[in-house]
């Protein structure tokens, strides 16, 4: 009886805990909304954050940010690493740190300068190269202004000779052309050359605009202006002492005989107006290289801010650049911190008005740029699983400003669509286009020879979506404003990593409205904006390929330049055509199922979500591409010759550089037929990818 009893009871509760069930699962299924409205209801935020972003607080922060050198390591970028933390608390991020990672960086020795000297048969010096730049006006009180130096150059004191121009001498006096080839490759190449040491000067001809007058009085480099910058040759490694692996307190690291990239030859920067007393000296000459440069780990702090996603808070979108200066920074970098600073601001005023993005946002100041991206990658390997599985896309923000003409975007194809859209919201800000879209000025000025819309580049190397973008797979990009590429064909921009990158030299010259870092900070700040709260990831399949079509295409073109060896070696590229034929296909059908999406289902939206932010991820091959293991990238990787120009499928554009040269041909063109395999099973792997299942 007792235990029929208990039977009773226990029906008795199962009976009305599954009633409860049964009308809160009533109550949920009726309550439940009928769409994905998120974002239909944040929708006119994006309008809001927009307008919220102004020229006039963007010109305050970079005031503000460029009043002191804030070189990578020292107090000052500590100091400003916490000022930056305070703030973006203060403008309403639900968290923000401080990330600290101890790695080799490189330094001038304070009691023995480095400088070039020409000597006589006896070895006095005739000569001796200047010790740092002329201060410009406004500064002269200013400490700590690191003089033009090559971080991590070999230390030495050869004395050398210098025969007339030519490079297989003893040693090299190399004119700066970066858009040609960058400082890192003209060391490498040098020693590979013989030379025992290698001196860079920024040649007027390929550094100064025509009919434009030196800072101060225009925003051509002084003669007596030098550009800092690093020589090593990473490849994507990061800190050469502990490559692949966060530099925390615990990592093993290399010696420093063992680290990656570090060059073999003293090397060292001078003014032009240096360079012409050692080009005008007799034809023979003998020059000794003073360089005393001291490498040293050293701890770096990179500031990380956080705004939790509403629905979505385990997918990333992510707005990085970086903060350290070699000086001042006026335009590298902090025109482009200053705009992620008002972002960060208007951000917060959204938040205060009760907005908050569907997936989480992540806001970061970068430290050691300048001295191999290294702030960047070691965050990116220290939370590089996590990264994989949750990164929806990085836009980058360095230098917001470079030139005077119009915008530049690099950025990989899934993100065209999206850079049309955004650019076609924002004004110009041009005098004269009152009432005209930024979209329309870019088209005007920088039309593409392929299709009717403006020029959009292929990303490349040279700053912090490096590690995102072609070791982990993230969908990335970036955005500024630049000079007409046609036209203007002096290197980057005069005053590059020189003392007069100030904020005069913004507001005077470069940006005297602040209207053009506005629109900049618009263009980014659209673009997280979207792609943190769009129900559907604003990602094209289509576009991407459209230009696996051309770059395949391209690669083609280089390799028939060759027909006779293609013949002669059974070179084939039919395995390649037809993979991206089937990627058209996959691509072309999933925009069809996309179109036909229930919207209401949240798990198909989620699926096909993960579709579209995995399909970058497709592209990387974990073996990466020959001799350059962090560069896994198969479609983007930047060029094995020059670090700043992104190539189509690199891994074949390099098998076929300078084939005609090759030592053993056969060697050669089997190593062409090997990258064709794998760009052809990658692209076909990335269709299977975008198929419902």
């Amino acid at each position: 009886m007792e235990s029929e009893d208990k039977l009773i009871s226990w029906i008795c509760r199962l009976t009305v805990i599954t009633a409860f069930f049964l009308i809160g699962f009533i109550i949920g299924w009726f309550a439940r909304p009928t769409t994905v409205n998120h974002g239909h209801v944040s929708k006119s935020f994006l309008h809001d954050f927009l307008d919220e972003m102004q020229a006039e607080n963007i010109k305050h922060h970079l005031r503000k940010l460029t009043r002191l050198p804030h070189l990578a390591g020292t107090q000052q970028n500590l100091d400003l690493a916490e000022q930056i933390r305070a703030e973006w608390m203060e403008f309403g991020l639900d968290s923000v740190e401080l990330v600290p990672y101890d790695v080799l960086l490189s330094y001038p020795n304070k009691t023995n300068p480095n400088y070039i000297s020409i000597v006589d048969h006896l070895g006095n010096q005739l000569f001796n190269t200047s010790l740092a730049e002329p201060v410009p006006e406004g500064y002269e009180d200013v400490t700590d202004i690191v003089p033009p130096y090559s971080a991590f150059s070999a230390k030495g004191q050869p004395e050398l000779l210098y025969v007339s121009h030519k490079k297989e001498n003893i040693v090299c006096m190399e004119r700066r052309l970066s858009e040609l080839v960058c400082t890192c490759l003209q060391v490498k190449n040098a020693m590979l050359a013989g030379a025992k040491g290698i001196v860079l000067f920024s040649d007027p001809a390929d550094y100064c605009a025509d009919g434009v007058e030196p800072y101060p009085d225009g925003w051509n480099l002084p003669g007596g202006g030098a550009q800092r910058g690093n020589v090593l040759n990473l490849n994507g490694a990061g800190d050469p002492l502990t490559p692949g692996y966060p530099a925390k307190e615990y990592t093993y690291r290399s010696s420093l005989e063992d680290a990656v990239g570090l060059p073999k030859i003293p090397v060292h920067p001078i003014g032009y107006h240096d360079a012409v007393h050692l080009l005008q000296s007799a034809s023979l000459i003998q020059m000794r290289m003073n360089i005393h440069t001291n490498n040293q780990v050293t701890r770096i702090y990179n500031v990380i801010g956080w705004i939790r996603g509403a629905v979505e808070p385990d997918r990333y979108v992510i707005l990085g650049g970086h903060r350290d200066a070699w000086v001042f920074g006026g335009i590298d970098p902090v025109s482009g911190a200053a705009v992620v600073h008002e972002s960060v601001r208007a951000a917060g005023k959204l938040m205060k008005k009760g907005w908050r993005p569907r997936r989480t946002l992540i806001f970061a100041s970068w430290d050691a740029e300048e001295f191999g991206l290294l702030g960047s990658t070691e965050w990116a390997e220290d939370n590089a699983r996590v990264l994989q599985e949750r990164a929806v896309a990085y836009i980058n923000a360095d230098s917001a400003i470079e030139g005077m003409y119009t915008l530049r975007v690099d950025c990989t194809p899934s993100l065209h669509t999206l850079v049309y859209d955004i650019t076609k919201k924002v004004s110009s800000p041009e005098e004269g286009e009152e009432g005209m879209s930024l979209y329309q000025s870019w088209h005007k000025r920088d039309n593409s020879t392929e299709r009717d819309a403006p020029w959009i580049s292929k990303l490349g190397s040279g700053s912090d979506f490096e590690a995102y973008f072609i070791r982990l797979g993230i969908a990335s990009g970036r955005a500024r404003y630049t000079k007409n590429r046609k036209t203007e064909r002096y290197s980057s921009y005069p005053v590059y990593h020189s003392v007069y990158e100030t904020y005069e030299i913004v507001e005077r010259f470069y940006d005297p409205s602040f209207r053009r870092l506005e629109a900049v900070a618009r263009v980014r700040g659209g673009l997280i904006f979207s792609l943190a709260d769009s129900p559907v990831l604003p990602l094209d399949c289509v576009e991407y390929a459209m230009s696996l079509t051309k770059y395949a295409n391209s690669i083609y073109q280089l390799a028939v330049k060759h027909p006779a060896a293609m013949e002669q070696h059974s070179v084939s590229f039919d395995s390649l055509f037809s993979a991206v034929e089937n990627f058209a296909v996959a691509a072309g059908d999933f925009h069809q199922r996309l179109d036909q999406l229930d919207t209401s289902n949240a798990l198909a939206v989620r699926m096909v979500n993960d579709q579209l932010m995995y399909l970058e991820r497709a592209f990387i091959d974990p073996l990466g591409l020959p001799g350059r293991p962090f560069y896994r990238h198969i479609i983007f990787a930047p060029s094995s010759h020059n670090k700043y120009a992104g190539e189509s499928f690199p891994g074949i554009y390099d098998a076929l550089f300078d084939i005609e040269n090759a030592v053993d041909p056969q060697k050669a063109w089997d190593e062409v037929k090997r990258q064709i395999s794998i760009a052809a099973f990658t692209v076909n792997a990335a269709a299977e990818t975008l198929k419902p299942f």
